[in-house]
């Protein structure tokens, strides 16, 4: 009886030995942390992703540029609205950003399984926590600060003193740091919660909401009732006017419609509660994925 013919047929599909450098862990962590960044404004991703980003950019950035438009045709003396301020104006896009993004960073991750892939690399738990923690941060930083500085050029170009606008500028982005570390570790322990996207979206935006509603409502009950401490404290419950708080403790600045930080304790509070929360989402993400399976 003649033997069978081999039925396995070898494919050489033209790979290329790899002999530059290997990078190791941190170029892995770089790699992650970039990626996530570009992801977060849709960029490498389908049409469809960069929509809503880009749309929200235009959103936040358009008004200022349309505010310094018309402070230098005018020859106005002053911009019409504060640098910490505006950040105020444009919070529910800040919250809306987040609310899309955050899921899109983590959740198709743990869907389709693809942190295992990343953990059987020399990358650890923490480390993706920071990259995608860092990447979402600085996304947020990027659409908050963008009509910030619009403003600054614009109130330079229109002649206002270079020193006050400077100072006012650099404070604001303080605050404005601060903001986008809050919001993306908040928005990343909702949504490294479940693996569905959709799910992830509505929780987020949920939490924000209802965080900003019961400080406002707080804040409109100490004022209507004369118990400025209430409406103080109130401050601590949204991470948007935690970071007012902060500034108007450390820099003074008064963010029309933001409650101040009561009395002389009122300020460190403020602080710590801030450092402690950014600190605790960190935390919790590392403490969620040490409970993802790597099999």
């Amino acid at each position: 009886m003649p033997a069978p013919e081999p039925t396995g047929v070898i494919h050489d599909l033209g790979f290329r030995h790899y002999d530059g450098p290997r990078l190791g862990r941190r170029g892995i962590v770089r790699a992650l942390f970039l990626e996530s960044l570009r992801g977060a404004f849709g960029l490498g991703r389908s049409t469809r992703s960069k929509i809503m980003p880009f749309l929200l950019l235009t959103a936040v950035v358009l008004p200022a540029l349309i505010v310094t438009v018309v402070l230098n045709l005018t020859g106005g003396q002053s911009l019409p609205v504060g640098y910490a301020e505006y950040q105020g104006a444009v919070s529910p896009l800040l919250a809306l950003y987040v609310s899309g993004q955050a899921p899109a960073s983590v959740a198709r991750d743990l869907r389709f399984r693809v942190v295992s892939l990343y953990f059987s690399r020399p990358l650890d738990r923490a480390d993706y926590v920071r990259a995608k923690l860092g990447a979402l941060s600085v996304a947020v930083l990027v659409l908050a600060a963008l009509p910030v500085l619009v403003l600054y050029v614009g109130a330079l170009l229109a002649g206002l003193d270079l020193w006050q606008q400077t100072r006012g500028v650099l404070v604001a982005l303080v605050g404005l740091v601060l903001l986008a570390v809050l919001l993306a570790g908040l928005s990343l322990v909702i949504a490294a919660l479940t693996p569905r996207r959709g799910l992830g979206v509505a929780a987020v935006i949920t939490v924000l909401v209802l965080l900003t509603g019961v400080q406002g409502a707080l804040q409109v009950l100490g004022e209507e009732q004369d118990v400025p401490a209430l409406a103080g404290w109130s401050g601590l419950l949204s991470p948007f006017t935690l970071s007012n708080g902060v500034l108007a403790w450390a820099f003074g600045v008064d963010v029309v419609g933001a409650p101040q930080p009561p009395g002389g304790l009122g300020g460190p509070v403020y602080l710590l509660v801030a450092l402690a929360t950014a600190a605790g989402c960190y935390a919790l993400l590392v403490l969620r994925y040490r409970r993802v399976s790597v099999s």
